[in-house]
């Protein structure tokens, strides 16, 4: 059925660059992704039967605090025929003559450990983008529909789907964590680890970054100016709590625009540019 092939799955909260990314795999020779499936964003997650999509767990800076959500290898969804079930909604959108075949889902995040169990640890490989909380908060407000949600609760569901990713990332054999900003500033370097990670040859391309939208964010949403003698400055509803679990992505609130090393538990996952 899906002997040789190699399975990869794209992951990151809604508005954190899993499109782009997934579109510039998918210039590699080898790699094949869904493409005009008639799917919002061609995600596989609307093309099966097995699971809900993110939808059916309140959508978009929502799904993560539904447990329900959440699929290890423990889940009742895992029986002989989910291999079988989600091969048939996928497959007819994949080149099958191409041995790498890429999946994109937000929810893949916090999914990763009953991927895996369906499609074997040897050939199931995750990557992950990540986008700094604030920007990602502000671009879901600006969704229709979500514009009452506050900000706080946006980082915190930020936060309560990454931190259950790292809670399954010991029991992942192939995984890899993408920062949106270092993907944007240097697609070659980030693209060219990433492409050996799943073991394919280098690619060159063209991978048309946009690398100031994270501060068109931030200066339009918090109205506060960006530079380097600017004062910290918590966004409306953040505070000290947050910015110690944000910090440990390499990641701040009170400056938005620094990126750090994440720290040592989690600095091991990321891919290393160059």
């Amino acid at each position: 059925m899906s002997d040789g092939h190699q399975f990869v799955f794209v992951g990151g909260l809604h508005r954190s660059g899993t499109t782009p990314l997934t579109r510039w795999l998918g210039q590699h020779p080898d790699v094949s992704i869904f493409r005009d499936t008639g799917a919002p964003e061609d995600e596989g997650q609307h093309l099966q039967g097995v699971f809900l999509p993110a939808g059916g767990h309140g959508g978009a800076g929502r799904f993560a605090f539904d447990p329900d959500a959440r699929l290890t290898e423990t889940s009742a969804l895992l029986t002989e025929r989910t291999r079988g079930e989600l091969w048939e909604g996928w497959s007819p959108h994949w080149d099958l003559e191409k041995p790498v075949l890429v999946e994109k889902s937000p929810p893949n995040l916090i999914r990763t450990r009953f991927l895996q169990a369906v499609f074997g640890a040897s050939d199931t490989y995750f990557i992950v983008i990540m986008r700094h909380p604030t920007v990602v908060a502000y671009a879901t407000k600006r969704w229709r529909g979500h514009r009452h949600y506050s900000v706080r609760s946006l980082v915190e569901h930020w936060l309560a789907a990454h931190e259950l990713l790292l809670e399954d990332a010991s029991r992942l054999t192939n995984l890899r964590l993408i920062r949106y900003e270092e993907l944007v500033a240097d697609p070659n370097a980030v693209l060219a680890s990433t492409f050996a990670f799943m073991e394919l040859a280098p690619q060159s391309g063209e991978w048309p970054a946009q690398s100031g939208l994270n501060r068109r964010y931030l200066k339009r949403w918090h109205r506060i100016p960006l530079g380097p003698f600017t004062r910290p400055v918590f966004p409306a509803g953040l505070d000290e709590a947050l910015e110690a679990r944000v910090r440990r992505f390499g990641y701040s609130l009170s400056r938005p625009e620094e990126l750090s090393a994440p720290q040592p538990s989690v600095e091991d996952l990321f891919a290393t540019p160059g």
